[in-house]
């Protein structure tokens, strides 16, 4: 992403929606009622103190590591890129075959419509790498949110493909990942994190997203109520992240709700 770009919202409005026939209740797959929905992570907060951190030679090696990954666009012509979703749907669903890159199976995972690399557009590479991350570390959680297993769920559920895209989006911007160096003491903590564990941004990924369905059950959030949902799980994050004893990513009080 470029540094001046805004993150942009991920859910965009869908029109001629037909919500009588398009919803499949276990996967939380939806055909987008209404307006749609507009990522709170776009929302800059006045309490984000601008302040310069110093950075050491490693934390600073890390950042930019992780910047060129938030930096590469889904690009739907790269072969490893074509291997990564093709990998994400036989993780997701092993034994079931899929047709093709694009194909209206995708919509059983959550995506908006046939072709997943549009919601990446906006994204980038790293939102899939997100994703397959998730499923291949923590196998249990990831497919008790895609197929929506615990808690009394609402009738419009969350749809888990796009949810999943706008929580990398937040993350992004929650830690001030695309400056030089940190501005906010959140993006100081996080570079510390990283430092200590590579792959400190994906699993801090898989900790929010499974807060992000602990806030939805707790709120009895439906589908006009996912914008107050990301604040609440945004501001749970950052929360944690503050703790005076977190040392490691596995220290967060939220990592206990994964399940490997």
């Amino acid at each position: 992403m470029e540094e001046s770009r805004e993150i942009s919202v991920v859910v965009r409005t869908i029109q001629g929606v037909d919500c009588g026939n398009s919803y499949n209740a276990s996967s939380g797959s939806t055909a987008w009622i209404g307006k749609g929905l507009s990522c709170v992570c776009a929302q800059r907060r006045e309490i984000d103190a601008r302040i310069s951190f110093e950075l050491t030679p490693l934390q600073e090696e890390c950042l930019q590591r992780l910047q060129s990954r938030i930096d590469a666009a889904y690009d739907c012509s790269k072969l490893e890129h074509q291997e990564a979703l093709r990998a994400l749907w036989y993780v997701a669903f092993p034994d079931v075959e899929l047709h093709g890159l694009i194909s209206d199976q995708w919509k059983e995972m959550g995506w908006q419509g046939k072709d997943p690399s549009t919601d990446f557009r906006g994204g980038g590479f790293i939102a899939l790498e997100n994703l397959l991350f998730f499923a291949r570390t923590f196998p249990k959680s990831f497919h008790d949110l895609l197929w929506k297993r615990e808690g009394n769920r609402s009738l419009w559920e969350y749809p888990f493909a796009v949810a999943g895209v706008n929580i990398t989006f937040m993350l992004v911007q929650m830690l001030d990942l695309q400056s030089a160096k940190p501005r906010t003491m959140m993006g100081a903590v996080f570079l510390k994190l990283l430092a200590e564990e590579k792959r400190a941004f994906d699993l801090l990924y898989c900790i929010t997203f499974k807060m992000l369905d602990h806030q939805w059950l707790t709120m009895q959030a439906s589908y006009m109520d996912f914008n107050a949902v990301m604040k609440a799980t945004r501001r749970q994050m950052e929360r944690e992240l503050l703790l005076e004893d977190i040392q490691h990513l596995y220290d967060m009080p939220s990592f206990r709700l994964l399940i490997w």
